[in-house]
């Protein structure tokens, strides 16, 4: 296959290893957007389109968010499938303009949320569907501390510290209103607060919190980017028993009978292998792959609430 990515980050080289394990024969290339760069093993940059000169099977985009509108339009006219890296947007202002176009070129599109390849999280589509009991309540919550996302870098510098560059902690953590969407559907309604008055004192969103109100049940999810003893967690309260997945240790637990339900080794760059295999596997039949374009702004539609 061959493969083009725009946007060479730290996610796009995530991306690079599982398709080279999936496909060790593919070809990849990568439109950069400076010349004084460093090589990445088995890709070979480009800095124009117009240097491009094989027909890709599929384009990554996994640049800064504020860049993606502008990416989608231009590869749209590749006649190809797209992978998108999450948050699909940063804003909603064009997003029909671009669904408009996708649905004109028919173009097989994906938004990459790996936490639905997480076992934990696939452990609870499988009870949510089959549970019997009613849901009273959902805890969701998401906590972990910037500046120890990149050890080495001044993290008030990097994307998600900086609201021009569409970062904030309603964005970047967009993961947990995907996968609760994922679980439960899209809600009723949605409220929420999102802040930036934390001790990190950057000037993107630092906190959210949404309600998400279903018919019998409501979700409460909260993010933050300044609690130094990582959690993330999930809590579905039914009538009968509370039901816990801890996504960092992949244990999902019976509170109630002080239970273990799941639990198996786990790391999080199998997600980004698992995620990749299924997207390619989508393409091959010629089969749209969950979250497409249209699911993940509705998805963000929820975000930016």
């Amino acid at each position: 296959m061959n493969i083009l990515i725009v946007g060479l980050g730290s996610i796009a080289r995530k991306h690079i290893i599982a398709i080279h394990k999936i496909l060790p024969d593919s070809k990849i290339y990568a439109l950069r957007s400076s010349k004084n760069v460093e090589s990445e093993h088995g890709v070979k940059n480009i800095f124009n389109l117009n240097e491009l000169n094989v027909n890709p099977d599929f384009v990554i985009i996994s640049n800064p968010t504020q860049l993606h509108e502008d990416t989608i339009l231009k590869t749209l006219e590749m006649g190809c499938p797209l992978f998108i890296e999450k948050p699909v947007l940063s804003e909603l202002i064009n997003s029909e303009k671009i669904i408009q176009e996708i649905q004109k070129n028919k173009t097989i599109t994906y938004v990459a949320c790996n936490l639905r390849f997480h076992p934990a999280i696939q452990f609870l589509k499988n009870y949510v569907s089959s549970n019997t009991y009613i849901i009273n309540e959902v805890n969701i919550y998401c906590g972990s501390y910037l500046p120890d996302w990149r050890p080495g870098k001044d993290f008030r510098k990097i994307y998600s510290a900086n609201l021009d560059m569409g970062g904030g902690v309603h964005l970047d953590l967009i993961h947990e209103l995907d996968y609760c969407t994922w679980l439960f559907g899209n809600p009723m309604e949605t409220k929420s607060v999102k802040r930036n008055v934390s001790s990190l004192n950057i000037d993107a969103v630092d906190f959210a919190s949404y309600h998400l109100l279903y018919k019998t049940f409501s979700a409460n999810i909260i993010l933050n980017y300044f609690r130094k003893d990582a959690k993330r967690e999930i809590e579905i309260v039914t009538e009968k028993e509370t039901i816990q997945a801890n996504l960092l240790n992949c244990k999902v637990s019976n509170l109630n009978e002080n239970k273990i339900l799941f639990e198996q080794p786990y790391d999080v760059k199998d997600t980004y292998i698992h995620q990749m295999n299924y997207f390619i596997n989508q393409i091959k039949n010629n089969q749209q792959p969950m979250n497409d374009f249209i699911e993940a702004v509705d998805v963000l539609k929820i975000a930016l609430a």
